[in-house]
């Protein structure tokens, strides 16, 4: 079973016959069915995050664009005063706007088309780690892959994953205790992600990546992606982002404590 099969069979682009042979493919392998699992819940939060750009109302320079060349044409070619359907204009700059969407959707989704993959930007650390809070930080039943009890197998395993060693802060001082970890897909490797709750149920979560080739350095930089906040650094070939629906000086103490952990374990 191909990469490429199992993000067409999220995206509904196979045929009947072969939909059915990897749905039974599906139910023989876990650890596929997980990825694909992974995969629709990934689809779902980039909608909940773009989706409303769909509900803003046309710029006028949109409309501009698509009124004046067709209003001055029929001037020209039919020397009377243009009778324009206004509708129809906003349907079809609504459809531009939809293609546009869509193709970057298509990209955050892992498009199947290897064209399109070496043309398309890698998403941004920052949004990287967003959409991944977004996706499992809400899970009730299973937020994480290895819980924080077996702490010692997720630290071995993630480690392996990465090729490099890799562990979670301790952020019981400020009142967040671990929950456990996952390993998901990054732009060109696999990412640690690792989650934290408060008392209140408050979860936060850590993504740890290895995508960074050039050995650089950058302080903390803020992003914010919908309800999401995100401190983020690049420290060597690790790539940090620390993200969670907290008020932003709340996250930067949280981020400066697991930034001072890390220096001291260099």
């Amino acid at each position: 079973m191909t990469e490429n099969e199992l993000h067409a069979y999220v995206d509904g682009a196979l045929t009947p016959s072969r939909r059915l042979e990897i749905e039974a493919w599906l139910a023989e392998s876990s650890e596929d069915a997980e990825r694909v699992a992974v995969y629709q819940r990934q689809n779902q939060a980039l909608k909940a995050l773009f989706n409303p750009v769909l509900d803003e109302p046309l710029p006028d320079s949109l409309q501009a664009l698509a009124v004046h060349p067709l209003h001055m044409a029929r001037i020209e070619a039919e020397g009377e005063a243009a009778r324009f359907n206004l509708w129809s204009l906003q349907r079809i700059a609504a459809g531009l706007l939809v293609a546009v969407l869509g193709g970057i959707g298509g990209w955050f989704g892992h498009g199947q088309y290897q064209a399109a993959e070496r043309l398309a930007q890698p998403v941004p650390l920052f949004r990287q780690a967003a959409v991944a809070h977004v996706v499992y930080s809400p899970d009730a039943r299973r937020p994480v892959e290895v819980a924080a009890d077996q702490e010692e197998a997720l630290v071995k395993w993630l480690t392996k994953r990465l090729g490099t060693p890799v562990s979670p802060p301790k952020l019981g001082t400020l009142g967040f205790e671990l929950v456990g970890g996952r390993l998901l897909p990054g732009n060109v490797g696999p990412v640690a992600q690792f989650m934290y709750q408060d008392a209140s149920g408050q979860r936060l979560t850590l993504y740890v990546t290895t995508d960074n080739a050039e050995k650089m350095e950058t302080g903390f930089r803020f992003a914010r992606e919908g309800a999401v906040n995100v401190f983020y650094w690049i420290d060597g070939k690790f790539g940090y982002a620390l993200s969670a629906g907290v008020d932003k000086s709340e996250l930067a103490k949280v981020a400066t404590a697991v930034y001072d952990q890390l220096e001291a374990k260099k």
